[in-house]
């Protein structure tokens, strides 16, 4: 599900990191990988970045100020900026970016291959994106990314807790996010607004129900029905009124509280078999989306029974 993938080793190798950043994955949009990954390193080795050069773009939101990054490109000296917090930086692979390491950093880079820009503008009818709006050492202020990124940090420092529907949905929303504000890809058509078939629902609705785990991938659940992810992801969500990762979220919900119903069913049991990877993260979700502890909600829920009894 959530893996240290090649986009994680090539980073980590390009920054002279120890140990490979963790990163996250998807391959819904026709198998091509995309993947991002957290990079954090207090006492960094010093000297110039290894090289990326790729067909692809890296987009980079910064979680630490950098001051005075010396920039190259093409093998030069390009210039010197003052990186910020919360900044989101595209880097042209093709242009083989590279920085001078000299002070610790901390980001979460994306990876986004031409091949994802070629799809998404084939999805959606709309012309090939050509570049992207780089301006190598200027950083924008998108509070889109930054959200992207406070998300995905949750699921990067808890490798086993998020859901493969979630990583998916995040990573394409990020890379359409992208593809619209840099790339100038128009929004979706009137055309593509409807929601999906009524046996699409019901059948989207029962694969999702019979994996609470979520080891299913959004691709594997399109591809069932014929769609691509992106136009099932936004019916889906017509449909029911939530994305599928969320829906899932209610059902292992749903799940668990019957079985908080059982007296003599431990809550780590309880956990594993709604879906949740251990008590702690079965603790977390149910007291976020329900305002008390599964064991706060047992107990009162027992009340209830004894006092109707």
């Amino acid at each position: 599900m959530i893996q240290a993938g090649s986009f994680g080793q090539r980073v980590g190798q390009s920054l002279h990191m120890r140990d490979v950043p963790p990163s996250v994955i998807t391959r819904s949009l026709r198998g091509v990988e995309l993947a991002a990954t957290e990079t954090l390193n207090e006492d960094p080795v010093p000297g110039l970045c290894g090289s990326l050069a790729d067909d692809a773009y890296l987009i980079s939101l910064k979680l630490h100020d950098y001051p005075e990054c010396e920039l190259w490109e093409d093998g030069k000296f390009f210039t010197k900026a003052d990186i910020r917090t919360g900044t989101t930086y595209l880097y042209d692979l093709r242009r083989d970016p590279r920085y001078i390491i000299d002070k610790p950093f901390h980001s979460i880079h994306f990876n986004l291959p031409q091949s994802v820009l070629d799809d998404l503008a084939k999805q959606a009818g709309a012309p090939r994106i050509g570049d992207l709006a780089c301006q190598f050492g200027f950083g924008f202020d998108d509070a889109v990314m930054r959200h992207i990124g406070a998300a995905l940090l949750e699921a990067l420092r808890r490798p086993g807790e998020p859901n493969q529907l979630f990583v998916d949905h995040m990573m394409i929303a990020f890379a359409a996010h992208v593809a619209r504000a840099y790339g100038g890809l128009p929004g979706i058509s009137e055309v593509t607004r409807g929601g999906l078939a009524p046996w699409q629902v019901k059948r989207a609705c029962e694969r999702l129900a019979s994996d609470l785990g979520g080891t299913l991938s959004l691709q594997q659940i399109a591809a069932e029905l014929g769609l691509s992810v992106s136009h099932f992801s936004r019916a889906f969500r017509i449909s029911t009124g939530l994305p599928p990762h969320r829906w899932l979220l209610q059902q292992r919900i749903a799940a668990a509280k019957q079985l908080l119903k059982v007296r003599d069913l431990p809550l780590a049991e309880i956990a594993i078999a709604a879906g949740f990877a251990n008590q702690g993260h079965f603790t977390r979700v149910f007291s976020g989306m329900v305002g008390v502890s599964p064991g706060v909600w047992r107990r009162e829920a027992w009340g209830k029974g004894d006092s109707e009894a």
